[in-house]
């Protein structure tokens, strides 16, 4: 029997070239993709000691072997082991994958099998993107969960820290809702501690939006910017309104998690706001794959490799993220609601 021709195998399709080939399709940016607000750093290790010192979560560094160590707040309750979350994603390439595929860009199939790769692994590519959004969702308010929907770890029970809340009380006519504002910039200039920041950004759910932008004493505002800003008979108008120094952007996502359910990422009538242009507050840590041969190697946003079955059946593309989002700083993410 013929077996498939595996041009992956002889053509320097590696882990390496594989990785880097799926590192750098393009991304399907979510929003907090997009904004860059979660910066990737690359770990050694598969676990992590997490110290909260003053309420500022920092992972601690490696040094070289006789170096000086690193000193620990003597209270055990600041220091925590982590492990980083394992996310493998895996498909196949099968002969009905490839049976009348033509080669990209090409008259005649000269390399269906590179083409339906591409293809596999830009979808594979959406999916981590997909995952590494709502992970890092909710590591912005504090929260490590896995696809499933199950908190893995939250920083506020793990420390012993309070999340920091503030009611706008929208539905009141009289409530200053300039004051709130004012009040949130206040709590995250509070909470920098020796972080800097170019502004305070808020993503409220749909509910949120619309209570703030009727409420009497913001109404004329939103007119105003509305009228100035853009044209609201010709433009979508719902998503972003800069008011008293933050900027409220409607954030209406809803995940379907790998149980089935849905989950919306920022419940009804809340928001978060928190500070942008930090330096190092929103980290995402990423861990070497499950190999052996990246073992104590620095870890990468994904990895990707194909093995031919031994029967000729079937090429399985096998991708895997191993990241760990973390606000060093949660009690900057400050939860905003409306009670009314």
């Amino acid at each position: 029997m013929t077996v498939i021709a595996n041009p992956f195998d002889t053509g320097g399709y590696s882990l390496t070239e594989l990785t880097q080939a799926i590192n750098i399709l393009p991304n399907i940016y979510t929003r907090l993709g997009q904004m860059g607000l979660f910066r990737f750093e690359g770990i050694t290790q598969r676990s992590s000691i997490i110290e909260q010192a003053e309420g500022v979560l920092n992972l601690l560094p490696t040094v070289p072997l006789g170096g000086a160590a690193t000193v620990a707040n003597r209270d055990s309750k600041s220091m925590r082991s982590f492990t980083v979350p394992w996310i493998p994603h895996d498909d196949a390439i099968t002969p009905q994958d490839i049976q009348g595929v033509r080669g990209f860009g090409v008259a005649d199939a000269a390399d269906p099998l590179a083409t339906v790769m591409e293809r596999k692994l830009t979808r594979m590519r959406a999916k981590h993107a997909q995952t590494r959004e709502y992970m890092e969702i909710n590591a912005l308010k504090g929260i490590v969960k896995d696809g499933a929907g199950a908190t893995l770890y939250n920083y506020f029970t793990e420390f012993g820290l309070q999340q920091i809340s503030v009611d706008f009380a929208l539905g009141t006519a009289g409530t200053n809702v300039q004051a709130k504002v004012r009040d949130v910039l206040r709590k995250v200039e509070t909470e920098l501690k020796g972080e800097t920041m170019t502004g305070v950004q808020a993503i409220v759910a749909p509910e949120f939006f619309d209570k703030l932008i009727s409420q009497p004493k913001v109404e004329d505002a939103y007119k105003y910017f509305s009228s100035t800003g853009a044209q609201p008979l010709r433009e979508d108008m719902r998503r972003r309104f800069p008011f008293a120094g933050i900027l409220f952007e409607e954030y209406n996502a809803t995940v379907t998690l790998s149980t089935g359910a849905t989950e919306t990422l920022i419940p009804a009538g809340e928001g978060i706001a928190f500070p942008i242009g930090t330096m190092d507050t929103f980290v995402t840590y990423g861990a070497p794959a499950n190999l052996i041969e990246t073992v104590n190697t620095v870890g990468l946003p994904m990895y990707a490799r194909q093995i031919a079955r031994n029967d000729g059946s079937a090429i399985d593309v096998k991708t895997e993220a191993s990241i760990l989002p973390v606000n060093k700083r949660p009690r900057l993410a400050v939860r905003i609601f409306s009670s009314n």
